[in-house]
């Protein structure tokens, strides 16, 4: 009874702000921004990070955000503007699920559909899933408006399809830390370090010395020491080339035993209503952000 309550209750929050959203989208971000973060939204003023993001995503808005934030585009994008060296290798293409055989997959494998964040499908051994689900799974994907849900309207200029790449580990068959470049106007700042993604992630800022920077809270750290990788000075160079037209994006890399491996660019990290940063992080982090004109 519960759970249908919840369903009940999520669909009509659901309509609501989506009709709200095709009258006045500014409205709609104010509420929702409110209903996840407890703030009001300051589009006039802002000056912390997430408000500003949510001024970038409502006023901002250039087709080659779209193109990036497509996990398929992206690869062109970078063929074409970049380095392909960094991309991981795509092994397949699909427009549905139907298209996908089962029986030549690999034995492990990353399935993603390209509009929208979190619609992963990650093995290190493909006999341990169950067809059916990762099926179905995919299918409710491909068939969901990923930006509804928060206001994320690029995503919902993407076309949905499925890629299927190859699955990333170190030489000791571990996942490689995540290092996440924020850069603004084409220059680098900072990095966010994601580790322990087996278990309890853990979520660590450093600036481009790798001296810890207290933007984050104190009780997602990793009690481990988190070392500079090999490859970091290249990891800025390529996420710097990749940034130069956006006012802010997140580059995000894997460290695949000294090889960087761009993972995706990201324009709106938690949807602009991110709670990792603490008060003086998204006053720190708007201080970098300059806002360009409306576009």
């Amino acid at each position: 009874m519960k759970n249908y309550l919840k369903k009940i209750r999520h669909l009509l929050w659901k309509n609501s702000i989506n009709s709200i959203n095709s009258l006045s989208p500014t409205i709609a971000t104010k509420i929702m921004h409110y209903k996840n973060t407890g703030e009001n939204l300051n589009l006039k003023h802002p000056t912390k990070f997430n408000h500003k993001l949510q001024w970038l995503k409502l006023y901002w808005n250039d087709p080659l955000v779209t193109d990036y934030a497509d996990k398929y585009e992206m690869y062109n994008q970078v063929k074409t503007n970049g380095d392909p060296q960094i991309l991981n290798n795509l092994l397949a293409v699909y427009e549905s699920t139907e298209e996908i055989c089962w029986e030549d997959l690999p034995d492990k494998f990353a399935l993603k559909c390209t509009h929208g964040c979190g619609y992963n499908i990650v093995t290190q051994d493909k006999s341990q899933l169950n067809k059916k689900e990762v099926f179905r799974q995919l299918s409710k994907w491909m068939n969901e408006s990923f930006g509804e849900y928060n206001l994320e309207y690029h995503y919902d200029r993407i076309k949905p399809r499925i890629i299927l790449e190859e699955y990333i580990e170190t030489d000791k068959g571990l996942l490689p830390l995540d290092y996440k470049i924020y850069c603004f106007d084409g220059v680098a700042k900072l990095v966010l370090v994601c580790s322990e993604r087996e278990d309890d992630l853990k979520l660590d800022f450093f600036d481009l010395s790798w001296n810890r920077l207290n933007i984050g809270h104190k009780k997602d750290e990793s009690d481990k020491k988190i070392e500079k990788p090999n490859c970091f000075d290249e990891m800025v160079k390529h996420a710097e080339s990749l940034a130069k037209p956006f006012p802010f994006v997140r580059v995000d890399f894997y460290d695949k035993d000294g090889v960087p491996i761009l993972g995706e660019l990201t324009f709106t990290p938690a949807a602009n209503m991110a709670l990792y940063y603490n008060d003086y992080g998204q006053e720190y982090l708007g201080s970098l952000l300059t806002l360009p004109n409306k576009k």
